[in-house]
């Protein structure tokens, strides 16, 4: 296919996005639909599409309309390309340009890309960080690998993967983690992956684990765990912990993952009143304002009706998980998100129903470092005595 052909492609898939379809499925039915295409051919499809997702509004506004068509001339356009040389009708290029076509600058909280209703919150929760975040948030998002440490340490992983044509460097704020600069697309059939030496997972996501206090020996349970990326890393760290979730599907392919590690886990779907832990993980569900870059439509997709839903939601996590901890034991929240509302907020929320408990620390992880957007807050009972790592 021709550069051209794949603008014409990403307008398709784009225009079947914006008429509802879920971003996966409408790029691989379209794959499905044109098996001429290669793999070279659905990356770059894949590529265009993504970048005019997290970019809807600024390239809307180049290309004169938030249609699949308006948002690929706005990338052309953002990327200093004269679209007239793409848009040529021929072939399989899109139809020329027409005179009312001609789009124009972005301003304000479209040149962002944010929406206008989350802009407010957004600027309380980052201050200063605000502009910087959401450019950070309009492109893609770097590729990471934990290092499993049960396995071999950060420089063995690097030169292993080295070997295999895959370039590594070190990321400063956090000592599991490196971030790939080259070769992406080999990780997954490179012997440090299948050996379980190395598993994808974003910087943060790291970071967050790092910042708890673990001990061998530990009771510890991943109360939201998703497809358990973050129970491996706990269990790297030297315990077995539980993993639950609310949808059990998700964690279906933890067993083999965990066996590739070599780590051991249990998946816990029902609690007894005798499960209690020194250590929970509550990574809740959220609005992933902190995930963006991979999940540019959820951006979109966020209501003022749908942020609302979630607010009581954490909140009643928050109150199962402290059910499940221990005396001296922590109960670690933690989000995907950038907003104050769904992070501090929720934490003073909590200490106020629970006057009992109190915050052992809190920390943010900005897009700005690096990778996604986190909070970790660690919250003990009052008079106990918070654990070491």
């Amino acid at each position: 296919m021709t550069p051209a052909a794949h603008l014409s492609a990403a307008i398709e898939v784009l225009d079947r996005i914006l008429a509802g379809g879920p971003v996966e499925q409408s790029l691989t039915n379209w794959g499905r639909a044109n098996r001429f295409a290669g793999s070279g051919d659905r990356r770059a499809i894949r590529d265009l599409v993504f970048d005019a997702l997290r970019c809807r509004r600024s390239f809307a506004a180049l290309g004169g309309s938030e249609s699949g068509r308006g948002l690929i001339l706005g990338g052309v356009r953002a990327a200093g390309l004269d679209p007239a040389l793409l848009f040529t009708g021929q072939g399989h290029a899109p139809p020329p340009i027409s005179d009312a076509e001609k789009g124009r600058a972005p301003e304000g909280n479209a040149a962002l890309d944010v929406p206008d209703w989350l802009a407010p919150r957004l600027q309380v929760s980052l201050g200063e960080d605000f502009a910087g975040v959401m450019a950070a948030l309009r492109h893609r998002a770097p590729v990471f690998l934990r290092v499993n440490l049960a396995r071999g340490t950060l420089p063995e992983a690097a030169d292993a993967l080295a070997a295999e044509g895959i370039q590594t460097r070190a990321v400063p704020f956090v000592n599991t983690a490196l971030e790939v600069t080259g070769n992406e697309r080999k990780i997954q059939r490179a012997a440090a992956y299948l050996s379980g030496l190395v598993e994808l997972q974003d910087a943060s996501s790291q970071a967050v684990i790092a910042a708890l206090s673990v001990r061998a020996g530990m009771r510890v349970l991943d109360y939201c765990a998703g497809g358990g990326g973050k129970t491996l890393a706990l269990a790297a760290r030297g315990v077995e912990p539980d993993a639950h979730d609310l949808n059990p599907h998700r964690l279906v392919d933890l067993p083999t993952r965990a066996t590739r590690a070599g780590a051991r886990v249990r998946i816990v779907q029902s609690f007894a009143k005798s499960d209690i832990y020194d250590l929970i993980l509550a990574d809740v569900p959220c609005s992933g304002s902190g995930s963006w870059r991979r999940d540019p439509q959820g951006k979109w997709a966020l209501t003022e009706a749908r942020l609302a839903e979630l607010l009581p939601v954490q909140a009643a996590i928050l109150n199962e998980c402290a059910g499940l901890t221990g005396p001296a034991g922590c109960l670690a929240y933690a989000t995907c998100s950038l907003l104050a509302d769904e992070n501090e907020a929720q934490v003073a929320a909590f200490l106020d129903r629970h006057p009992d408990w109190r915050q052992e620390s809190a920390q943010r992880f900005s897009p700005l470092l690096g990778g996604d957007g986190f909070f970790v807050a660690q919250l003990t009972r009052q008079g106990s005595m918070p654990t070491q790592p």
